[in-house]
């Protein structure tokens, strides 16, 4: 076989997500665009806002010199200038520019910590159900993901976390709001879980860092993203403006640290270097120029909630089972049968395109990405109480 034997494993155990996507893309030419109703993927169907539009004319209109070279791996400073004042502000800590670092997205983000941080062998807890990709990207470094369950309502459990702790451990990796259950951790949670990893950090004499994934942060529903930076400096916060200005295309997130953050010009200058090494060299230049002009743009949190309300409401009726989402655009009902993966496949023949809860960890429900217009969300409805009542008759 000419390709590598974990490569060949992980082909078995991809991302389920591009599985039902691609699915979706050809039923849509089988039945038509209209009559399939794909919630596979968190692929914002909302269009960038027209100042999104009209500050990248603005900037090309003005022939800027060297608009389009490379910029120090760490991304272009009035960029990270920006985000700093805005993370400066909207976190209550004094970040300057060399906290942060402009990556390809958020997934670029996480892998430039995870080659800077890992040693081969070393563990990253993470709570389940999780976005599939973390564990690829943790493997990409040699490190070990220690997956660990939530509670019943998809809250962290603090204990559980506690008991995956080892001297190994080199991280714990948090993601909210979550993808794919839309649960948005508390304060008081956050705070559970910083002491937990601050007695073990004393315990084994080196500093147990906290990741935070946030590219939904701007989209929550009432609810409000706890800030780790307020409870621990050894924390490092990966963002996406992916969701929140509809440009998942474009790959464009960062990396922050801590201000205060141990051996911080060693973490800063390791992240830069992975960020050239692992060959993403710098984030799309262009958008990089744009962002510092968008950073107070709001998400469009009223519409996302409209479709949830709407989404949810008739989900109940029907008789499924399912915390509201409190925040990003994905609900994870349980699947009324334990197999996962043939319910899911029952919804396909209504042309309804879910992904399976075992994709994520979480064998015996389901995501739904209700990322995508009324309409569509509207016409599935009926797929979805059919093919419940198919598998709860009396």
């Amino acid at each position: 076989m000419g390709i590598s034997k974990k490569i060949s494993l992980f082909i078995e155990r991809s991302s389920w997500i591009r599985k039902m996507f691609e699915e979706g893309n050809q039923r849509k030419a089988l039945y038509g665009e209209d009559n399939v109703f794909d919630f596979s993927l968190g692929n914002p169907d909302i269009e960038p806002s027209a100042k999104f539009k009209e500050t990248i004319i603005e900037l090309l209109n003005k022939d800027i010199p060297g608009m389009h070279r490379y910029m120090p791996n760490s991304g272009l400073l009035n960029t990270r200038k920006a985000i700093s004042e805005f993370l400066s502000k909207e976190r209550n800590n004094k970040f300057t520019e060399e906290d942060v670092i402009i990556t390809v997205g958020a997934g670029g983000g996480l892998n430039i910590i995870f080659k800077t941080i890992l040693d081969p062998g070393d563990e990253v807890i993470v709570p389940v159900p999780y976005f599939v990709e973390y564990e690829f990207y943790i493997d990409n470094h040699g490190g070990i993901i220690k997956k660990v369950r939530t509670k019943e309502n998809f809250s962290l459990d603090i204990d559980a976390i506690s008991e995956a702790i080892t001297s190994n451990t080199k991280a714990v990796l948090i993601n909210s709001p979550n993808n794919p259950t839309g649960k948005v951790y508390k304060e008081n949670e956050i705070k559970g879980l910083v002491d937990i990893i601050k007695y073990y950090s004393e315990k084994i004499s080196r500093p147990i860092y906290l990741i935070s994934d946030e590219p939904y942060r701007k989209i929550v529903y009432g609810s409000q993203v706890a800030n780790i930076f307020k409870f621990y400096k050894e924390s490092l916060l990966v963002s996406s403006f992916s969701k929140d200005l509809s440009i998942p295309g474009e790959r464009i997130g960062y990396v922050a640290v801590h201000p205060d953050i141990h051996e911080k010009n060693r973490l800063i200058s390791g992240l830069s270097l992975s960020n050239r090494i692992l060959g993403y060299v710098n984030a799309p230049a262009l958008v990089q120029w744009v962002i510092p002009y968008l950073l107070y743009e709001p998400a469009p949190v009223k519409e996302y909630r409209r479709r949830r309300d709407i989404f949810c409401n008739a989900l109940e009726s029907f008789g499924y089972e399912f915390i509201w989402p409190e925040g990003a655009f994905y609900i994870f009902p349980r699947s009324p049968i334990k197999d996962d993966k043939m319910f899911v496949c029952a919804l396909q023949e209504e042309n309804i395109l879910v992904v399976p809860g075992r994709g994520f960890g979480g064998p015996g429900y389901f995501r739904i990405a209700y990322c995508v217009s009324e309409k569509i969300i509207e016409k599935s409805l009926d797929g979805f109480k059919k093919t419940f009542a198919k598998f709860n008759k009396i």
